[in-house]
């Protein structure tokens, strides 16, 4: 009976004790919510479904400190049925003022201008009519909104009808003073690798920067006093047989050539480090132009181990320094292959045979000393020039259109034409060769072949 009493009584105590228990009056955060886990005294969000405790065991009045499935579970539930009602489905959403006029600026864009004297190809024309042809964004609105964005879409469609208009009117012809035809050189490439909009600002760039660094045509006097003339070109014909030798490709050979010019204006070097300072700029050219470029021990190698890689690594870090790391310089290649292309425009097929004696002359002038004070886009069409007139004595080798490209008259490559021929025309020559590279079938043996005549006189 007693001990009914007492335990009546302690059961009152934990009764009273709930009941002083008040609702919080502030929302629970989740940091307000743990912390209330933690003490056992944060009240229930939800109403618990009862459970019946099982036989022999008393019901537990409060949490541990570690059990947490509560906070983490109802507390949790309360704020994702909050995100719930703040992100909404925008879809449906009404557009007021200010969203139509945000969306009828974004369709009003305008066509793009057409540039009359621009060639243009395949590539170039889908890129314009894909600026052009802009789809309006629909607008859900009123009727006079609709009839706003159909409007506009007229627009478009008017526009593309007037560039198709414009460009179907452009030929391939360009006037000039002398009426006679300039033929577009850019217009039937379809290849985007060819840069065919950017062709004439490339060029026009490398005309800038062949005055920039070009090297000094008089360094042998000025800077050079234990090397020749003769070491120099005969250290091109060794390199010119180390690139058939590795299979390197042309624009190697010249970016090669021009390096150690502008090395050799600039430093004092002697004639035992002269073959060095060649494979080292040849190295370097390798790694600018080819793919897989020759490795340090292959340039030692070919020397016959006459330097250490560590030898050809120094000169490597010496020549970079000289340079200032500026590579990147216009050769007679650059200027030789816009020059071939606009000479073949006269041809109904591409002919191959003009290509490699065009080559094959430029090649000539690496080891002669004398035409460094040519610059190397006179030279290109000095041997473009040559080429046609070796090939044809007929016709003049000069037109309009090399005229233009080139920016060169006739006149301009006097001078050139003339050295350029009396090494063409030399039967007893000392560095072979190239002249032994171009005798080959694979090149037409296009280093047999010479003029009738000399060349008319230019004027």
């Amino acid at each position: 009976m007693n001990h009914s009493m007492a335990r009546q009584a302690d059961m009152n105590k934990e009764n009273v004790h709930s009941a002083n228990i008040q609702k919080p009056t502030e929302r629970i955060t989740r940091a307000r919510a743990k912390a209330l886990g933690i003490s056992g005294n944060l009240p229930p969000l939800h109403p618990l479904a009862k459970q019946e405790p099982k036989q022999g065991q008393q019901p537990k009045s409060k949490r541990g400190p570690s059990d947490n499935k509560f906070s983490s579970i109802d507390v949790g539930s309360s704020f994702q049925s909050k995100r719930r009602a703040v992100f909404k489905d925008v879809s449906n959403m009404p557009f007021d003022d200010l969203n139509i006029k945000v969306i009828n600026d974004m369709a009003n864009l305008e066509p793009a201008v057409c540039v009359t004297n621009m060639a243009f190809d395949d590539l170039s024309m889908k890129v314009i009519y894909d600026m052009v042809k802009v789809e309006p964004a629909v607008c859900v609105g009123s009727q006079g909104q609709k009839g706003k964005v159909k409007e506009i879409e007229d627009m478009n469609k008017q526009s593309i009808k007037e560039l198709r208009e414009i460009t179907s009117q452009l030929s391939i012809k360009v006037d000039s003073s002398n009426d006679e035809e300039i033929l577009d050189i850019d217009s039937k490439h379809k290849d985007p690798q060819m840069c065919s909009l950017y062709a004439v600002e490339l060029y026009n760039n490398l005309r800038v920067t062949e005055l920039k660094w070009r090297s000094s045509s008089d360094y042998m006097q000025t800077v050079q006093q234990d090397i020749t003339q003769e070491m120099r070109g005969i250290l091109v014909d060794w390199l010119v047989e180390v690139c058939e030798e590795y299979r390197l490709a042309s624009e190697t050979l010249y970016l090669t050539v021009t390096l150690i010019d502008r090395c050799l204006s600039k430093m004092y070097i002697e004639k035992q480090r002269l073959q060095l300072l060649g494979i080292t700029c040849m190295l370097i050219a390798s790694k600018y132009e080819e793919i897989c470029a020759p490795r340090v021990e292959d340039f030692c190698f070919i020397t016959d181990g006459t330097y250490t890689r560590r030898e050809v690594l120094d000169m490597e870090y010496q020549v970079l320094e000289i340079l200032s790391f500026n590579l990147s310089v216009p050769t007679v290649k650059k200027f030789l292959r816009r020059f071939i292309l606009a000479a073949q425009s006269s041809y109904k097929v591409s002919f191959v045979e003009f290509e490699y004696l065009a080559n094959y002359l430029a090649e000539l002038t690496l080891t002669e000393y004398e035409f460094l004070k040519f610059l190397p886009s006179l030279v290109a069409a000095s041997a473009v020039f040559l080429a046609k007139w070796t090939l044809d004595q007929i016709e003049h080798p000069w037109n309009p259109t090399l005229e233009h490209y080139t920016n060169y008259k006739a006149s301009d490559l006097k001078a050139t034409v003339f050295a350029l021929q009396g090494i063409q025309l030399n039967n007893s020559p000392r560095l072979l060769a190239i002249r032994q590279k171009y005798r080959q079938k694979q090149y037409k043996s296009v280093a047999t072949l010479t003029s009738p005549k000399p060349v008319m006189p230019l004027t």
